[in-house]
């Protein structure tokens, strides 16, 4: 990432595109992790290195921090740059079964998830060029292809870890195969696995797909609250939080809320300011009370309370700090909901707070990781 002489100045319009050109350090090596000793659960990233991507464990202690567990071949491709994406990395709902992205290769790589340990179970073609964003739900896999025109494409997940693609699944995004890809961020099952959402930051969309017997309906798109939609988060009642990160203008970023069914799209809160810069990705706390982003230009993250119709307030615009010229991107949540992993692009490390009874986060630590690692999941 370019120098600057001030955070805020890395805030301004050209952060959103520095951040998808993070620099990689090539050669990055590792011992390989044993399956081994006891931990309370893992923190997994990826190095996108396009000589070679590997998912990188952390073991979680019980006290939430983390300790480097070991690397693991994907069998594919990083693309050598930044993805500008959450969820590069994501787990199936029981936590056995890990999914990563190949956007060098445009290959999905499975992984058996052991105690302290991954196991390749497979590699699979994308459907599609860069592959960015995946999510799972009951058996369906859909990968998010930001290259070319882009695409959300579907697989049934089978024995062993195997991916079969679903014929007639692929779908468009709001350009409808006219033209380069809008800037897609993020794919997401809402929790009942009916509706897929996506949102593309050039176009200031938030695009979903109605699901019915595990095919992807035809786009349906709704103008975003606010602009450049990153990141988002769906809770139980199908409220969707979405980052608004203004195109890094400084201390613009904001955060929406909107109720998401199968029949419904309908804004709740428009864009409540962090007052902070270029807000990208989010997490919802266990008990969904609670909503966080992470603020690239401010190195900071901000903490949310949800209502149960989906409202936001703003508790605190900076709940944590991860450091001056950090850059937080991705985040993730431990099963157990006690703790909030923060990864920073710009210091090459994993911050660790633990989440209070009152939604105030507690920093605990940081690991490190190399320059360039992308996507962050937990369990």
């Amino acid at each position: 990432m370019k120098s600057s002489k001030t955070v805020t100045q890395l805030g301004t319009r050209i952060l959103i595109a520095a951040l998808m050109m993070l620099p990689l350090v090539a050669g990055f090596t590792s011992p390989a992790a044993a399956d081994s000793g006891s931990s309370a659960g893992a923190v997994y990233t990826i190095t996108n290195a396009a000589a070679g991507n590997e998912v990188l464990v952390y073991n979680r202690a019980s006290d939430g921090t983390l300790t480097f567990g070991g690397a693991y071949a994907t069998g594919g491709l990083g693309s050598g740059d930044g993805l500008g994406s959450q969820e590069a990395i994501a787990l199936s709902q029981n936590k056995r079964w890990l999914f990563a992205v190949n956007a060098g290769s445009n290959e999905i790589s499975v992984f058996a998830v052991k105690k302290n340990s991954l196991k390749l179970a497979g590699v699979f073609a994308s459907g599609g060029e860069r592959p960015i964003s995946l999510t799972f739900n009951d058996g369906l896999l859909y990968v998010l292809n930001a290259g070319g025109s882009g695409n959300i494409t579907g697989f049934r997940f089978g024995k062993g870890g195997a991916l079969s693609p679903l014929a007639g699944s692929t779908r468009h995004l709001s350009n409808h195969g006219a033209g380069a890809a809008p800037g897609p961020a993020q794919i997401s099952f809402d929790p009942d696995g009916r509706v897929l959402v996506v949102t593309e930051k050039a176009t200031n969309l938030i695009v979903t797909y109605q699901v019915e017997d595990g095919l992807a309906g035809p786009p349906v798109t709704h103008a975003s609250s606010g602009a450049t939609p990153f990141g988002f988060a769906i809770d139980r009642r199908g409220n969707l939080i979405v980052s608004e990160a203004f195109g890094g203008a400084p201390g613009a970023s904001a955060l929406s809320s909107y109720n998401v069914h199968e029949e419904t799209f309908e804004l709740v809160s428009p864009s409540v300011p962090t007052t902070q810069t270029a807000a990208c990705w989010v997490v919802i706390s266990k008990n969904g009370k609670f909503a966080y982003t992470t603020n690239a230009g401010s190195g900071s993250i901000s903490s949310y309370r949800i209502g149960k119709d989906g409202s936001l307030t703003l508790l605190e615009a900076a709940a944590g700090l991860t450091g001056a010229g950090s850059s937080p991107i991705d985040m993730a949540l431990s099963k157990d909901g006690r703790f909030v992993y923060a990864l920073n692009a710009g210091t090459h490390t994993i911050s660790a707070f633990r989440v209070m009874a009152d939604g105030s986060l507690e920093a605990l630590g940081e690991a490190s990781v190399p320059a360039g690692a992308v996507g962050l999941a937990a369990r």
